[in-house]
């Protein structure tokens, strides 16, 4: 009997070693092709053949010499930054930030602009992304991909904003009408669970599979990752913690009504202001107020007690079922509370449940939603862009 064979398994190796030797240039910088030879195992001729081939799609550039010992000096090869580029897009109630960056990663643009002058969700997002496109150098046909980080629900069957609190003209239908607009994929994320990509990246939760991060700020939100992957849940809804029916204040009965749901009621911005205002902290802003209890050492361990205590009410709740190893507080106030918050909640969750996760402030301190756009699209793209080279 003869060998069976596999149709296509040298095309396949091909494009595997392509994609390795991407990935290398991508992580360790310009090597030679003798370099990516080492690192892939990969015989000098094919390694050169594979350089050859990765040159002619674009996909990598000469970017100088390395001078070695005897005959010419060798040709350093790195990924061509400008075959790809990327946008991501924080969309908040009063304005959108989007940034644009290369198929390395690197941002090359930043623009912000508001939405309060405006009815046109499509209008908004199009202005963004030419203008952030345009500030960085890049052709509009070179984007392959744009993440939307918004607040609420985003439908995991249909890519569709279904609810979002403090966006009310964005809407189902909205997504259709930015990919036609734009001619390019368009994607909707939660904006917690893009903060956790952007934890998980660089953050707190860096080397991790599984955590929860906490999303403290005007809102209260929840993003589950479990397994190096988000969860979303059937409907969306993994994470609305808002909505935990808690003891300590009134739970609606009709969401649809707009009313604050309970434990947003408890632990959100507003309820955080109140907070100060009973313990003589300036109340104008959540995040400062909670700055000014820590500044105040021991005199201001009631106020922190009480923020943790309410905290601590969704935390539990949602370790209880997942048991993750791992709580980030991220958001304006669980950046602010830093350590001395991050470790009165972790005391108050062992206290109230058999669990005893790890609970540590956010790793983050500058636009982690933008930053969890821009890594989600960008994953995406490099596997586009380098699975594309089986021929």
């Amino acid at each position: 009997m003869s060998a069976t064979r596999l149709p296509g398994t040298p095309r396949l190796l091909r494009a595997l070693n392509d994609r390795a030797a991407l990935e290398l240039l991508l992580e360790r910088g310009p090597l030679t092709r003798a370099r990516i030879g080492e690192l892939t195992g990969l015989s000098k001729v094919t390694a050169s053949q594979l350089v050859e081939r990765l040159e002619e799609r674009g996909l990598v550039t000469r970017v100088g010499e390395q001078a070695g010992g005897r005959g010419p000096n060798a040709q350093l090869y790195a990924v061509r930054p400008g075959s790809a580029h990327v946008v991501g897009v924080d969309v908040g109630p009063e304005r959108v930030v989007a940034a644009c960056a290369d198929i390395t990663g690197a941002v090359i643009g930043r623009v912000e602009q508001s939405t309060q002058d405006t009815d046109d969700p499509v209008g908004v997002v199009h202005n963004a992304v030419v203008r952030v496109a345009g500030s960085a150098g890049a052709q509009l046909s070179s984007v392959r991909r744009i993440v939307l980080g918004t607040p609420g629900l985003v439908d995991p069957g249909t890519g569709d904003i279904t609810f979002a609190y403090n966006l009310p003209r964005w809407h189902r239908g909205l997504l259709a009408a930015l990919r036609d607009d734009l001619d390019t994929p368009v994607v909707f994320e939660n904006d917690v669970n893009l903060a956790a990509v952007a934890e998980a990246q660089s953050g707190a939760a860096q080397g991790l599979a599984d955590f929860v991060l906490v999303w403290v700020g005007a809102g209260v939100g929840l993003a589950i990752m479990l397994g190096g992957r988000l969860h979303h849940g059937s409907s969306g809804a993994a994470g609305e913690i808002g909505y935990l029916p808690v003891p300590g204040a009134p739970i609606p009965r009709d969401v649809s009504r707009r009313a604050k749901p309970a434990f947003q009621q408890l632990a959100g911005a507003d309820a955080i202001r109140a907070l100060a205002r009973e313990h003589g902290y300036p109340d104008g802003v959540a995040a400062e107020a909670v700055r000014a209890a820590i500044a105040d050492g021991t005199a201001g361990g009631p106020m922190l007690d009480e923020v943790a205590r309410r905290l601590a009410l969704g935390v539990a709740s949602t370790c209880v079922v997942l048991d993750p190893p791992l709580v980030v507080l991220a958001g304006e106030v669980g950046q602010a509370g830093g350590a001395a918050l991050a470790e009165r909640v972790q005391h108050e969750v062992a206290a109230i449940t058999l669990v005893r996760p790890r609970v540590v402030p956010t790793g983050l301190t500058e636009e982690p939603i933008l930053h969890g756009a821009l890594r989600t699209a960008l994953d995406a793209v490099r596997d586009e862009v380098f699975g594309s080279t089986i021929t």
